[in-house]
């Protein structure tokens, strides 16, 4: 078995070019909350799965990891630096805002181990599976 995205496609990106300008008109005349969604990697071994969101700039309070009928989600918010003391931004690239991340996980995995731990801008969480079970027997013939 896989883990597999819940959130295929990110539900604010427009499908067509309509709602590509639908989406820009009506961003410009109304405060919304921002959203972004961080990069996730995910890998495998015998051992378990390994989810790695790239969130710098974060504190450990601000997420939330939720395990609920075999769906992980991860959500939090970044908030803007107010602080500008005589600076000058000509450009902002870093993302801000909400974001939330869901995945199916497989059935294999052990939820009440799964663990998270936020060090150098990175969320590592760590999804271990159940040992495989081997099927065996012995079979008489008669």
């Amino acid at each position: 078995m896989k883990l597999e995205k819940y959130n295929q496609l990110d539900p604010l990106f427009p499908s067509s070019f309509g709602g590509v300008l639908d989406k820009l008109f009506n961003e410009s005349f109304r405060n919304v909350q921002r959203q972004f969604s961080p990069a996730v990697d995910i890998s495998e071994d015998e051992k378990g799965f390994e989810l790695q969101v790239a969130v710098p700039g974060m504190k450990k309070s601000d997420f939330k990891v939720d395990f609920t009928e075999g769906r992980l989600t991860v959500s939090g918010e970044r908030k803007i630096e107010e602080k500008k003391e005589g600076k000058n931004f000509h450009n902002i690239e870093t993302q801000y805002g909400f974001f939330s991340r869901s995945f199916y996980v497989p059935d294999n995995v052990l939820s009440d181990q799964i663990e998270a731990v936020y060090e150098d801008g990175v969320l590592k969480i760590n999804l271990p599976k159940a040992e495989k079970k081997l099927a065996k027997a012995s079979i008489e013939v008669k």
